[in-house]
């Protein structure tokens, strides 16, 4: 195991781990804000309020 830190430079391979890992969870965040169950930000707030205004718009063009 140690010669293999003889091939690469210790200091190159965590900083390229802890980048790929920041990026990793960026990108699974997004992800999930981009989906109506998991959206944490908008929460039940954003989900009422989607569904008051297709009621105001059904009753408006009925």
């Amino acid at each position: 195991m140690w010669r293999m830190w003889l091939l690469f430079d210790p200091r190159r391979v965590f900083i390229a781990l802890a980048v790929f890992l920041f990026t990793l969870a960026i990108l699974i965040h997004f992800i999930l804000l981009s989906s109506e169950r998991f959206n944490w930000i908008d929460g039940a707030a954003g989900a009422g309020a989607s569904a008051s205004i297709s009621q105001d718009v059904d009753t408006v063009y009925s």
